[in-house]
């Protein structure tokens, strides 16, 4: 096996303070980014994987997104609501999960998955 882990995803962010916003009430929290010459952040998931936000503007969006696991979708979706953060659609592969996909403040998409 060549890879054991995902270490990172990293996203392009237009804007980043309302990034950072947006993926802290998803759970993430920043942490210390060495300067690279241009704007970012670095946040982290329970210490389980990275998020790097580059401060460049997002590509058109044509489905590619990235998933994070809940154990609750329908709470995740209530506490996210508090936040004023609501899907863009849900739906249900029957047998495999819930989903739920968002979109963060520079566009990129970004799926709560249940597994059932």
């Amino acid at each position: 096996m060549v890879a054991n882990a995902v270490h990172h995803v990293s996203l392009n962010a237009s804007d980043m303070p309302p990034a950072i916003q947006f993926y802290e009430a998803l759970g993430f929290r920043e942490f210390e980014r060495p300067d690279l010459g241009f704007d970012g952040a670095w946040m982290t998931l329970n210490g389980m994987g990275e998020l790097h936000l580059l401060g460049f503007p997002p590509p058109d969006a044509v489905g590619q997104h990235f998933a994070l696991q809940v154990d609750d979708i329908d709470a995740a979706l209530n506490e996210l609501a508090t936040k004023g953060i609501s899907p863009t659609r849900t739906g249900e592969i029957e047998g495999i999960c819930r989903q739920a996909f968002l979109r963060d403040p520079s566009g990129n998409e970004v799926e709560l998955n249940q597994p059932l």
